[in-house]
């Protein structure tokens, strides 16, 4: 039965509380998706930074138990059969977590197949178009003489913001009245456009007026606000 001491990441961060769920990360759009969820769970967990200055995402140690070198990344020491389980990609963990406690994602076969639709949405079009976007207004790619590539992220970023925008109109979240972790996933980023890519000029922000209700909604919880500035 595996445990803790089988993962190579805990010889180089090692669990103070090894019965606690560990939790690796950063607080970027990705990470604080899956510190958001386990606050808004009330779940005790223990978290370690991981420094991208130091490179400790390509430690061996950390390659070791998470192959993609990402944040966030988890040890469930209680996974399933009683066994440590290691799991990386945000999607995938906040799935875990959800249908380990029964929480934020419905049980209704509808509603659970709608909040996955929107969380693969944010996986597979907004966060990588985001940051994108991101990396050619405010990072390396800022000094490319050539504009095509941030145009081209751009465009498709406010398109992804447009079809959300006419989802959510009428609708007090994602999937509804339902708050699940589909918002957790989606919002993160929306928030990152604005206050670290300063990119509201460049996708219009005031062309969505719902999405920007939601944010603003999403904001106001405690458990969002405590997230976000983990670790």
């Amino acid at each position: 039965m595996s445990t803790l001491a089988d993962f190579s990441i805990t010889r180089k961060w090692p669990a103070t509380r090894p019965d606690l769920l560990q939790l690796y990360s950063l607080p970027t759009p990705n990470g604080v998706k899956v510190s958001i969820l386990l606050e808004e769970l009330g779940m005790p967990y223990e978290v370690h930074k991981i420094s991208f200055e130091s490179s400790d995402q390509t430690s061996p140690e950390f390659v070791g138990t998470f192959p993609n070198n990402k944040i966030p990344a988890i040890i469930d020491p209680n996974g399933p059969g009683g066994q440590a389980i290691a799991l990386f990609e945000s999607g995938a963990i906040m799935i875990y977590l959800a249908e380990k406690t029964g929480m934020f994602l419905p049980q209704d076969p509808v509603l659970r197949y709608e909040t996955l639709q929107w969380l693969m949405f944010q996986m597979g079009g907004i966060g990588p178009m985001f940051g994108q976007v991101g990396f050619f207004n405010i990072f390396a790619g800022k000094d490319f003489e050539d504009k095509r590539p941030l145009t081209r992220y751009v465009d498709e970023s406010k398109r992804l913001l447009t079809v959300l925008n006419k989802h959510l109109a009428g609708k007090e979240w994602v999937a509804g009245d339902t708050y699940t972790i589909a918002d957790m996933a989606i919002f993160p980023w929306i928030r990152n456009m604005i206050v670290r890519y300063n990119a509201e000029a460049l996708i219009g922000w005031g062309q969505y007026p719902e999405v920007s209700r939601v944010l603003s909604h999403w904001l106001q919880r405690p458990a969002v606000q405590r997230g976000l500035l983990i670790p």
